[in-house]
């Protein structure tokens, strides 16, 4: 009876300084977000409006294809910055990449201080054939309606690239001069991987020795409802952007008539082969951007939800299985694998003598395209098998607590003050990934605010942006110019 009792009051004991330390865990989370120092900046908005509303009006599409690419509708556009933006043109240098790609130089006070740049691209994807008539506007009209401005690139990203030299532009008509050097770069052709835009931009500035502290480029966004817990929206900045990859799978043997199979044919194997990568999966591991982006957003949560981030060393295993539920944070936390594309068979009645199948990945930082292949090798456990891979490792992942992030997260809460800013992993590409080699770090940020249906629109039907958001954008920029030169003057 001692016994059991003295048993009851050790668990007693020890459930009270679990109680004790959890509850002042989550009792002592601090914010990690910066108070707002409200923009007080001047836009001409009529300016900034319709310009943006011209621009969508070339057609400044990249194509696979290059040969279908219509150079002269991108020497318009070059043209029109030049008439729309008159004193970025007379007090920067211009300097064109390739013909087509754009690298601007605002000269900055202290040239000893490394230069930061600001990035985005003007070409965009083409419209789905046939889905011209599902448009509410012409794809390319850049209609002003109903307080938005429409067309393909309000998103995706001639809003960046307009955005930035609107930005520039007012800053210059007030005589601001920044102490550091300033780059804007414009790609031409990042929907097809940016080889000949920002990846030949890259190459030129690195052979002049030139290395950025920083380099923002477009990437995450404002989001609503996106973090269980978080009433606020969440603007997510990409630190990192997952690798991409192409593996294919496939076997070669006997064909033969459909009326004597054997128990195992080529398709099914195959098959088999995918049916296996899907029950296993890659394994899932908070950490990274994914454990960033829940250190940033934690504070802010309802304490139920705070009481669990606060304590992630007791409860992660039940984290990353409810964010294994969803398929939107399950890409976060392991590389992904989608099966797209299946080959085989030509006939009904005969059995086809090969079958392939193409599965891409989205890597994890971290995980090597050598390591992700022994993986599929060893999951599928068909030596007849044949896998290939091809692709880009994950890039490097940008510093969270750095002055260059907590520039870009002040400069958003400026302009976004209810906002919850935070980093995380970027799924797509950019051209950020580009300057890596050549920055010490590299952001990914779009700065506007947006619904989950938006975000579907960025290469899809209606692609739109709301002028506020627009205007928000603008001014997030301005704000960037000049938070970087405080840190400049520290």
């Amino acid at each position: 009876m001692k016994k059991l009792k003295f048993s009851l009051i050790i668990i007693g004991s020890l459930l009270l300084v679990f109680i004790i330390v959890t509850m002042f865990n989550a009792l002592t989370l601090e914010s990690r977000q910066p108070s707002p120092d409200y923009f007080n900046g001047t836009i001409n908005e009529d300016h900034a409006i319709n310009t943006l509303s011209k621009a969508i009006q070339f057609n400044t599409i990249s194509y696979q294809d290059r040969s279908k690419m219509d150079l002269i509708e991108f020497d318009r556009f070059i043209t029109f910055l030049k008439e729309s933006f008159p004193i970025v043109h007379e007090d920067l240098e211009l300097e064109k990449v390739n013909s087509h790609a754009l690298v601007y130089k605002w000269k900055g006070t202290d040239s000893t201080k490394l230069p930061i740049g600001l990035t985005s691209h003007y070409d965009v994807v083409p419209v789905l054939e046939g889905t011209e008539e599902n448009w509410e506007h012409d794809p390319f009209s850049g209609t002003i309606a109903d307080g938005k401005i429409w067309g393909r690139g309000t998103l995706d990203d001639k809003i960046g690239v307009v955005g930035i030299l609107e930005a520039a532009e007012h800053l210059l008509k007030e005589g601001y001069q920044p102490s550091r050097d300033i780059y804007l770069m414009f790609g031409h052709d990042e929907e097809i991987g940016g080889d000949e835009g920002a990846a030949s931009i890259v190459s030129t500035l690195k052979e002049r020795g030139i290395k950025f502290d920083f380099v923002l480029d477009e990437g995450g966004a404002i989001v609503e409802n996106m973090v269980p817990g978080v009433d606020q929206p969440v603007g997510v900045v990409g630190v990192s952007e997952k690798g991409s990859a192409t593996a294919e799978l496939s076997i070669e043997g006997s064909g033969g008539h459909s009326s004597q199979p054997k128990d195992r044919t080529n398709i099914g194997r195959i098959a088999s082969a995918i049916a296996k990568l899907e029950e296993t999966q890659f394994p899932a591991d908070l950490k990274g951007p994914g454990e960033d982006l829940f250190e940033f957003v934690a504070p802010e949560m309802s304490f139920a939800m705070k009481y669990v981030f606060a304590n992630k060393f007791i409860f992660e295993p039940v984290i990353e299985r409810i964010l294994l539920e969803q398929p939107a944070s399950s890409a976060l936390i392991r590389t992904t694998i989608a099966p797209t594309i299946f080959h085989a068979g030509e006939q009904y009645n005969a059995l086809p003598e090969k079958a392939s199948a193409i599965i891409n990945l989205r890597l994890m930082p971290g995980d090597s395209l050598e390591e992700v292949k022994d993986y599929i090798k060893k999951t599928i456990d068909d030596e007849d098998i044949k896998v290939t891979l091809k692709g880009s490792e994950a890039s490097g992942v940008s510093d969270v607590d750095s002055w260059h992030f907590k520039t870009i997260q002040q400069s958003a809460k400026n302009v976004y003050d209810e906002a919850v800013i935070a980093p995380y992993l970027m799924f797509a590409g950019s051209d950020a990934k580009h300057y890596d080699s050549i920055a010490e770090n590299t952001y990914r940020f779009l700065p506007v605010q947006l619904t989950s249906e938006d975000l579907n629109r960025m290469h899809g039907t209606n692609e739109h942006v709301s002028i506020d958001n627009y205007l928000n954008a603008i001014g997030f920029y301005m704000e960037v110019i000049r938070e970087a030169d405080k840190e400049t003057m520290k």
